[in-house]
């Protein structure tokens, strides 16, 4: 077994830490303040072709491996979440599966305006009355001629406001339970759709999430994607790819709590010395430690399970997106204790750390679907 990581995993992880010390970290405060979507970074890092990473050079993409995905979202994560989670959905929940399972005609249409930056995905699954649960959607299809009329409502998509191309799940027949769920490429034009309210987060504010209202929308019957019944089986499939993203994005945080944990623990002064210098304050640090490094560990596994073509990793994923979500909580709630009172002001960016780690315990799956999936893996 090898941890050393290639010249082009080295050459990804310097480009996007050196990218998010300079461009992201000084203007992440601002764009969680004002819940503005960071246009500029997404702009910039597309020129570095970041958008296309899992995109084939075939497709106008770079045509990285999924290690290198989740080393570039950790890095980026470091200096903006908001921005990480942007760049993780366009990637993992609206490129790859359009890679997976669209039709060539879906691939060449598509994967090239958004391997460039020009188009912006978005995965529409939550609904108001589904989430952890999405064989209760309430989204409708229904064949009409040459197009699939889509009605119905979804919430908290990540990138709706701003994003170009939708990867959105529906049934077609609620009588057929599961084998009646169905995936659909639904671009922004399309008649029929629009953008709802945008939500009020508690952390990761600047990633353009709304609400998005299908009446009577028309999707052309080529834009299914996959199979009809195929569509729970594509959301699962992604999900198991994007959990780990959330893995390398909860590391980043982490990361970058203990980062700043550590200069402040030197910097500060009680009692006539530095904090630093207190074995209570050395315990943590070094605790905080080790769990962003086993998180980090976890994730990796799970990225190389898939780019060496496991059937199945939902178990790694899973396994990794459970264990970097809870420590990325527990890290960044030490963080803010190191701090004291200067953790609990805005003022400094623990804060929001503390805030943005905990979105982790709870999109793409709850810690406790997770479990749940781990255990029916163990059981299998």
């Amino acid at each position: 077994m090898n941890f050393d990581l290639s010249e082009n995993q080295k050459m990804i992880q310097d480009m996007m830490r050196k990218f998010a010390k300079e461009e992201l970290e000084p203007k992440a405060a601002d764009f969680d303040k004002t819940g503005e979507f960071p246009s500029v970074n997404i702009k910039k890092l597309a020129e570095l072709g970041i958008l296309g990473m899992v995109v084939p050079e075939q497709y106008g993409g770079a045509g990285f491996d999924f290690v290198s995905l989740a080393i570039a979202i950790e890095e980026i994560s470091k200096g903006c979440a908001s921005t990480g989670v942007i760049v993780a959905v366009h990637n993992s929940l609206v490129s790859y599966p359009i890679l997976n399972w669209g039709t060539e005609e879906q691939k060449k249409k598509y994967l090239p305006k958004m391997a460039t930056g020009e188009k912006l995905g978005a995965f529409a699954l939550t609904e108001p009355n589904a989430g952890s649960d999405p064989g209760s959607l309430e989204m409708t299809a229904k064949l009409d001629g040459n197009n699939y009329i889509l009605n119905g409502t979804k919430r908290f998509i990540t990138n709706a406001g701003k994003a170009d191309v939708f990867v959105v799940i529906a049934t077609t027949d609620k009588t057929k339970g599961n084998k009646g769920i169905c995936a659909f490429i639904v671009d922004r034009d399309a008649p029929g759709f629009s953008v709802g309210k945008h939500e009020d987060l508690m952390g990761l504010r600047a990633t353009a999430n709304t609400e998005l209202i299908l009446e009577d929308c028309k999707v052309p019957k080529e834009n299914l994607l996959g199979q009809e019944g195929q569509g729970l089986k594509l959301a699962l499939g992604v999900l198991d790819v994007s959990r780990i993203d959330i893995g390398a994005q909860s590391v980043g945080i982490a990361q970058a709590a203990l980062d700043k944990s550590i200069v402040y623990a030197k910097e500060r002064k009680q009692f006539g010395r530095a904090i630093a210098e207190f074995e209570l304050i050395q315990a943590k640090l070094a605790e905080m430690a080790l769990k962003i490094q086993a998180a980090r560990l976890l994730t990796y596994n799970a990225a190389f399970m898939k780019d060496k073509g496991a059937t199945r990793f939902s178990q790694e994923s899973s396994m990794a997106k459970l264990y970097a979500a809870t420590i990325a909580v527990e890290v960044t709630r030490e963080a803010v204790q190191i701090f004291g009172g200067y953790g609990y002001s805005k003022d400094y960016a623990v804060e929001r750390y503390y805030r943005e780690a905990k979105c982790m315990e709870i999109y793409e799956g709850t810690s406790e679907i997770q479990k749940i999936v781990i255990a029916r893996n163990l059981l299998s």
